[in-house]
């Protein structure tokens, strides 16, 4: 017999960061990208700021975030280190998803350390890979590379950060085994 917790524990092992080339060209339903939204916002949250918000790029919206990557990578790179490779790149990797999710945190430093905020939404980040792990959706988890005029093209607040960019799309990628060390050489046991 499957357990909630055989059935958590075997999503926790299996995820995977799966990248744009092993994306198809398979559109995500709008209601599969909901359910792995309403994921996140189960996110344990101190004080219940739930500090997580996001913006998702779907359809022309991926066109629009890579003409901005594009844009910006040009607008900060002297000549002589410019590559169109890499230009390309910036691009590709947001067409050839079928979803991107800017990730963005309100910051509460009235009520909560800003570290606190940075946790709750990294939790909203892993409730939503499990989803998207157990929906056969691949997703990875990318930093922002501080583009100038990211906040103005996300329209954050003064009290909102970008904290990266959550790419989505159905794979073709061969399962891949978790390299991790044994957790007995993480852990100090006090007993006594």
């Amino acid at each position: 017999m499957t357990t909630s917790a055989d059935t958590i524990t075997e999503l926790i092992k299996t995820r995977r960061s799966i990248f744009p080339p092993s994306y198809t060209d398979q559109e995500i339903p709008r209601e599969l990208i909901e359910e792995v939204l309403e994921s996140a916002n189960y996110a344990p949250t101190h004080r219940l700021t739930q500090p997580w918000r996001f913006t998702v790029f779907r359809g022309e919206g991926l066109q629009k975030l890579a003409d901005f990557f594009g844009d910006a990578y040009k607008a900060q790179t002297a000549p002589e280190a410019y590559s169109e490779a890499k230009y390309e790149g910036v691009r590709t990797k947001v067409l050839k998803s079928a979803c991107v999710m800017a990730i963005i945190m309100d910051v509460h430093s009235d009520k909560v350390p800003e570290w606190e905020e940075v946790a709750a939404v990294a939790c909203a980040v892993q409730n939503m890979w499990l989803t998207t792990t157990a929906l056969g959706i691949g997703s990875y988890w990318s930093s922002p590379s501080s583009p100038a005029r990211l906040h103005e093209f996300l329209g954050l607040n003064d009290n909102q950060k970008c904290l990266g960019f959550f790419y989505m799309g159905y794979h073709n990628a061969e399962p891949k085994p978790a390299i991790r060390k044994p957790i007995e050489e993480k852990v100090n046991w006090v007993e006594a």
